[in-house]
């Protein structure tokens, strides 16, 4: 698929991503996109560190329903 892909194609979309967003908007454009990896990154992590752990099967809950009667 990216046998053919050489500098001058990075080069062409690169100017066509320029025309079409504005230079002004790039580095916005790229600060988002660092944020939304630093997130997803963070998720990954978390979830990771989450299945390490032994999970309880049973149901906790506070609510009225919860089986007690007062």
């Amino acid at each position: 698929m990216w046998q053919g892909f050489t500098g001058w194609h990075a080069l062409i979309i690169l100017v066509v991503i320029l025309l079409l967003f504005g230079a002004p908007k790039l580095p916005a454009l790229a600060r988002s996109l660092g944020q939304s990896m630093k997130i997803l990154k963070s998720e990954v992590r978390s979830d990771k560190t989450d299945s390490d752990a032994p999970v309880d099967e049973t149901p906790k809950s506070d609510g009225p329903d919860s089986g007690k009667n007062s």
